[in-house]
């Protein structure tokens, strides 16, 4: 990597990384693609990319500062082996933490909690108001992310969807996000931004500019703070029909999207004028 590298910012689950739900191998066995697995949880496999996309990424972590960037607590992402080196930062809880080289930040940790206490509602409010609302016949489980956000996992059928759009409704005026994606419902307060800590390791990486890709509206802010950024043809992005001039929206769908995103990156990152 050289000091003019650019930053390459990526959502991990179903954007680079996948589980096997969401794979979307639907042409015959026979012509599928090795897949490697990088996830293990509970001691079995969890999450997979392709072998071609696993020698792209390697190659991305050597020529860029590679910035992983989920919503996953740091527990959560610490399961993920990603191929390449360990990356010096990545984005943790949807921006509420910034771990450099495997710690969490404490100055970033303090700014955050700053921005959300300024302009949010507090986490026990929005957890009451799910306790109260959410149906048992279609509600999983109810947990909170490292004291920052809320979520439920849900019996996706048996959702209604006036439920999320109500949610929504009542969300925003206290300064919290609602997202939907697969069979999570996230509560997230407004100041707590992928972009937001993005922009915080390029400020101190000097990167001259970003790459970014997501698939849900929780990625929506990161990409539209990139100089250019990709969205597979899954997700909530894509089902919104969401677009922006410097985003290109792949036709691509579940790890071959994956492996599309990480080309792409890699073509961006290396060919001149294009980052």
């Amino acid at each position: 990597m050289t000091a003019s590298a650019p930053l390459v910012a990526s959502d991990l689950d179903r954007t680079l990384i996948y589980s096997a739900a969401a794979l979307h191998l639907d042409g015959p066995d026979a012509t599928a693609p090795r897949l490697l697995c990088v996830e293990i949880y509970q001691g079995r496999p969890l999450s997979y990319l392709t072998e071609t996309a696993a020698a792209l990424l390697t190659e991305l972590a050597r020529r860029t500062t590679f910035v992983p960037a989920t919503t996953r607590t740091r527990e959560q992402y610490r399961r993920i082996r990603l191929p390449g080196p360990p990356p010096e930062f990545a984005v943790c809880a949807n921006g509420g933490r910034l771990l450099v080289r495997g710690e969490s930040d404490p100055d970033w940790q303090r700014t955050v909690a700053a921005r959300i206490a300024a302009r949010c509602a507090p986490l026990d409010e929005i957890r009451a108001h799910l306790d109260r609302t959410a149906d048992p016949a279609w509600l999983r489980s109810a947990r909170t992310a490292e004291d920052l956000f809320a979520y439920l996992v849900v019996e996706r059928p048996l959702l209604p969807e006036s439920w999320v759009e109500e949610l929504a409704a009542w969300a925003e005026p206290r300064g919290w996000t609602v997202s939907l994606q697969g069979r999570k419902i996230y509560v997230v307060p407004g100041p707590l931004t992928k972009s937001a800590a993005v922009a915080e390791v390029a400020r101190r990486t000097g990167a001259p500019g970003i790459l970014a890709a997501g698939d849900s509206l929780l990625d929506a802010d990161l990409l539209l703070a990139a100089d250019r950024a990709w969205r597979p043809g899954h997700g909530e992005l894509a089902d919104t029909g969401w677009r922006a001039p410097h985003v290109t929206g792949l036709a691509e769908r579940g790890v071959a999207a994956g492996e599309a995103i990480a080309r792409a990156f890699l073509d961006g990152a290396t060919t001149p004028g294009r980052a």
